[in-house]
């Protein structure tokens, strides 16, 4: 029944309508886009892809966002970035997700003396600048056998995320352990354990989701940062961004094609988080 009732209110919510389109549309770039594209994103043609001044040509019938300072199709190259901008922000997402969830509920469960040390921990890589902190871990992994792939971005982003999961995972399952049932199981013999997958476990679901989302936003802009200042592969749609700034002038399609790729999707999980929000809030009733 509440789960029929939050699922009546996310479909009413008119921002989860509007943010599941962008998301899906954004998807289906990634998942199809590269199959439909005629134009290799790394093909360069300087011959015949500038303008007879030597510039980027501007978006055509041919080429629907024209072409970047190596004649190279931008189309082609947005496309061809989304299943790396999107799968880098997802597995890093991921990966913050199952940590945060992991030292939250075992802080949350485990006693004081394990509560402290894990909050302490969670504080000290929470005193240090997000972003600050993303870049410095990737630039130690960009210099390894790694910096071919995307795993140190992965990692690093991971690594400086999972802290606001482990908080809030904390909170609720101390909320939850307080609960008469978990008391009547723990009374019946229940091992902590026990208690912990069949009784706390199951009732993080809506958090996981509810705060899943907003941090794939954040991890999407980092993600997009980092590849700005070279640490991730490409293309990617922030390194795009970062090729295209000497010709903002000129070709300002080069960082309005990316940007808005990135705009478009960080818009889309914010309104779909702010919709998995309001449905789980017991108070609110949008249908």
């Amino acid at each position: 029944m509440l789960a029929r009732r939050i699922a009546r209110r996310l479909l009413a919510h008119r921002g989860a309508a509007v943010g599941a389109i962008l998301a899906v549309a954004l998807v289906a770039i990634a998942a199809v886009g590269p199959a439909i594209t005629s134009h290799d994103p790394e093909a360069v043609d300087v011959d015949h892809g500038l303008s007879t001044r030597g510039a980027p040509r501007s978006p055509s019938a041919g080429e629907a966002l024209g072409t970047d300072q190596l004649g190279r199709d931008v189309w082609a190259r947005v496309v061809a970035a989304a299943p790396a901008t999107l799968g880098i922000a997802l597995a890093a997402t991921a990966l913050a997700l199952a940590f945060g969830f992991a030292v939250g509920l075992a802080a949350g469960l485990a006693g004081r003396w394990v509560d402290g040390a894990l909050m302490r921990l969670v504080e000290l890589v929470l005193a240090f600048p997000y972003l600050l902190l993303a870049i410095l871990l990737a630039a130690l992994l960009h210099g390894t056998s790694l910096a071919s792939s995307g795993l140190p971005v992965v990692l690093a982003l991971a690594a400086v995320g999972w802290p606001l999961v482990a908080r809030v995972t904390r909170g609720k399952a101390m909320a939850i352990a307080r609960c008469d049932y978990v008391h009547a199981a723990r009374a019946l013999g229940a091992t902590p354990l026990r208690v912990s997958l069949r009784h706390v476990l199951p009732n993080l679901t809506g958090v996981a989701i509810a705060i899943g989302v907003p941090v794939l936003a954040d991890t999407l802009l980092a993600e997009s940062t980092l590849n700005w200042l070279g640490l991730g592969p490409t293309p990617s749609w922030g390194r795009m961004m970062y090729e295209g700034r000497e010709y903002y002038r000129v070709a300002p399609w080069l960082m309005l094609a990316p940007g808005l790729a990135i705009v478009g999707a960080v818009v889309a999980l914010h309104l779909i988080g702010d919709a998995v929000r309001d449905s789980l809030d017991p108070k609110g009733d949008h249908a």
